[in-house]
């Protein structure tokens, strides 16, 4: 299984990925820039990105607490999820995700 994560200077990386992990958990175990200051906890904004189109709606419906927490992201888009509430599963295999900016 693997996805493939678009970081800030527009590379695609093809990460293998581990069912029942979290998208941010496969972006962290590969060394990629993702802050995630909080690891996974839903309580920051900071493991932000972008979901490609073509997956958006496939994905699971977004919980309240991760509402909540996307209303607190910086460059918000319509595709915005927080990669730690992305939970892996076999009909992931090939997602595509691109890193959102955050403020320093």
């Amino acid at each position: 299984m693997k996805i493939v994560v678009t970081d800030y200077e527009g590379a695609e990386h093809e990460l293998e990925a581990v069912e029942g992990w979290s998208v941010m958990q496969i972006i962290r175990e590969y060394g990629l820039p993702i802050k995630a200051e909080c690891g996974g906890a839903c309580a920051c904004a900071t493991c932000h990105v972008y979901v490609d189109p073509e997956w958006f709606a496939r994905l699971p419906e977004k919980r309240q607490g991760e509402e909540e927490k996307l209303d607190e992201a910086f460059a918000l888009q319509k595709t915005s999820r927080l990669s730690c509430q992305i939970i892996l599963d076999e009909s992931m295999d090939g997602l595509r995700v691109r890193l959102a900016p955050n403020p320093d």
